[in-house]
């Protein structure tokens, strides 16, 4: 079986929101089709899965944003929201590495462009770009930073 594109998954996942009447699905997954049909009118061609992950990862930084303001305000039903449509948006990122698994690519990476103290963090930082799909590049940073030093 062919693996379906993310878009497909996101119109298959549409319609069955709209059966289902499940109005926060509906909303979550138009709101991502209209992002990317944004990104492709503006740049007059048709996205592959890679840069729609862009796409995906930047809404859901923003909705990672929204939520810890309204989590400060006490808006716990705005945050709410924010955290669901969070928790829909990973459901067509790629699986994240964890702690262990991202110590141990970078580590890798490392051994690779021989680095060697927190002078060469350019270089690693360069390399693990590699990585960006699978894990955020706050974290690649904070690991980066933590086995250089």
């Amino acid at each position: 079986m062919v693996e379906s594109s993310i878009k497909d998954r996101l119109n298959a996942d549409i319609k069955e929101a709209m059966k289902s009447n499940d109005t926060l699905l509906r909303d979550t997954i138009r709101m991502l089709n209209s992002a990317i049909k944004q990104v492709e009118v503006d740049t007059r061609k048709s996205l592959d899965d890679s840069a729609i992950i862009k796409i995906l990862k930047t809404a859901y930084k923003q909705r990672e944003d929204a939520a810890n303001a309204y989590k400060e305000a006490g808006r716990d039903d705005l945050y709410e929201k924010e955290s669901k449509e969070m928790e829909i948006i990973t459901r067509y990122l790629p699986a994240q590495l964890d702690d262990t698994q991202l110590e141990a690519k970078i580590r890798e990476i490392i051994v690779q462009v021989q680095a060697t103290s927190q002078k060469d963090m350019g270089k690693v930082m360069q390399a693990s770009r590699v990585l960006n799909e699978v894990a955020d590049g706050r974290r690649i940073s904070t690991m980066v930073k933590k086995l250089l030093s």
